[in-house]
């Protein structure tokens, strides 16, 4: 992410339309990702969970905009207060920004870095969704990822990219999100299951994904938005360093996508779509926080190396026995710390930051150890504070469905819908009071269990 900080130039600089332009279009790349991620989520559950894997992200498109414009922007971008958190009154409602207001040291409206971020804080918790899934009240969820906005995301993201914000003082390295997006959702994926618990059937149940082409084509609307979540967040591209950018994130995807499939191929005998399509997001994950930093070449190693790793850590929720319903731990926290601590190793020190890693510059861990207080910093607060959240909403007013509602279906019992209706009932609101078309049970759904 670009900082913050005011430069000190000869003359100030003057709103560009070109890079407004582009930074709009980024916006609205990285707003597609939900729906994307919907997408990606949806096919991976049972049929009789598909809506309800779809709203739990769509929902947050709602929530988080309106959190963001009343004080969230003012808490993750306003003047610091202790390193922990901003503060900034014009921000509040985003009343007191001119139309033209430039955002400090940069050539976009603030407007324009204010939407920008937007997006980013609305994927963010849309992201842990996919570890809940088949078990959480839509309700419980909404007030979830309300309080973890406010409580996590809004003040983590000072911490990594607010001027004054502990880790940003530290040089903490994070492009456009390893620490602050995936590692924060990842670490409160994992917090959350851990209070909540695992779903019915698990381990013992089919539990297959029930459309591996939903799962693809949402795999391809991320890759596709990711772009501008990545290319994007130099705010500009007048240096080149949104450009190099662009390509490590298509570089270290595609090496990311390559390395899962022959690590399923050694170790399960197939190349899977859903191996092709986790891989892919993988290394989109890994080089989030890295790729302004390194070179190509760098980007393909640690595609390569994230693939590789994450795929190995899907199966780890076996192992220990936490019910991470679509793998956010092993892609998400796994990905994101891989891809924020090889920093320490391929930084170049001629890109983002002039800071080096291991194998370029002077040849020190000096970088590699502040990515490991940022990485440390963020996944223990995240991972506790998620647990709270999730140990106080479940004791007050019920995290999970009754164990009859999600053996029956959680579209039907909370949405009143299902994703597929092959009866003839025909569409709009009467169809609601048709009989549902039958939804498939643990016994009929299928996924394979690795254990």
């Amino acid at each position: 992410m670009a900082p913050a900080a005011i430069t000190l130039a000869a003359e100030a600089p003057k709103l560009s339309a070109a890079n407004t332009g582009f930074m709009l279009i980024c916006s609205a790349l990285v707003m597609l990702m939900t729906p994307g991620l919907a997408f990606f989520y949806g096919g991976m559950v049972r049929v009789k969970s598909t809506l309800n894997m779809l709203m739990m992200s769509f929902i947050s498109l709602g929530i988080i905009t309106i959190l963001w414009v009343l004080f969230g922007f003012s808490v993750a971008f306003g003047t610091d207060h202790g390193s922990l958190f901003g503060w900034e009154n014009d921000f509040l409602g985003l009343s007191g920004i001119g139309k033209t207001e430039l955002w400090p040291g940069y050539t976009i409206p603030i407007y324009v870095f204010a939407v920008f971020q937007l997006m980013f804080a609305i994927i963010t918790p849309a992201l842990i969704s996919g570890a809940l899934a088949d078990r959480v009240k839509f309700t419980a969820w909404s007030l979830f990822i309300a309080l973890w906005a406010t409580i996590v995301y809004f003040p983590v993201a000072h911490w990594v990219w607010g001027t004054g914000g502990w880790a940003f003082d530290l040089g903490v390295i994070d492009f456009a999100g390893g620490t602050a997006v995936h590692i924060n959702a990842g670490a409160a994926a994992l917090g959350v299951i851990l209070v909540i618990g695992k779903r019915v059937g698990f381990k013992k149940d089919p539990m297959r994904p029930h459309s591996l082409p939903w799962t693809m084509l949402g795999a391809g609307l991320l890759w596709f938005g990711w772009f501008g979540f990545n290319a994007g967040s130099w705010l500009g591209n007048d240096d080149g360093v949104g450009a190099l950018m662009f390509v490590n994130t298509q570089v270290a995807t595609a090496a990311a996508m390559i390395a899962w499939l022959i690590y399923e191929k050694l170790r399960h005998g197939a190349f899977t779509s859903l191996g092709a399509a986790s891989g892919a997001v993988a290394g989109l994950v890994a080089i989030t926080p890295s790729g302004g930093s390194c070179s190509p070449l760098g980007a393909i190693a640690i595609g390569a190396i994230a693939g590789v790793l994450c795929a190995m850590a899907v199966g780890l929720k076996y192992k220990f026995g936490y019910d991470d319903s679509l793998d956010v731990v092993g892609v998400h926290l796994v990905g994101g710390v891989v891809g924020s601590l090889l920093i320490g190793f391929f930084a170049t020190g001629g890109g983002q930051s002039d800071a080096a890693g291991l194998f370029y510059g002077d040849h020190t861990l000096d970088q590699f150890w502040k990515q490991c207080a940022g990485v440390g910093g963020v996944l223990a607060y995240s991972l506790i504070a998620s647990a709270i959240l999730a140990f106080l909403i479940d004791k007050t007013m019920g995290m999970r469905v009754s164990e009859d509602d999600e053996v029956t279906g959680i579209d039907q019992t909370e949405h009143a819908e299902t994703a597929y209706d092959f009866s003839g009932a025909g569409g709009g609101a009467a169809a609601r009071t048709a009989v549902p078309a039958p939804v498939a049970t643990a016994a009929t759904d299928t996924k394979k269990v690795d254990a």
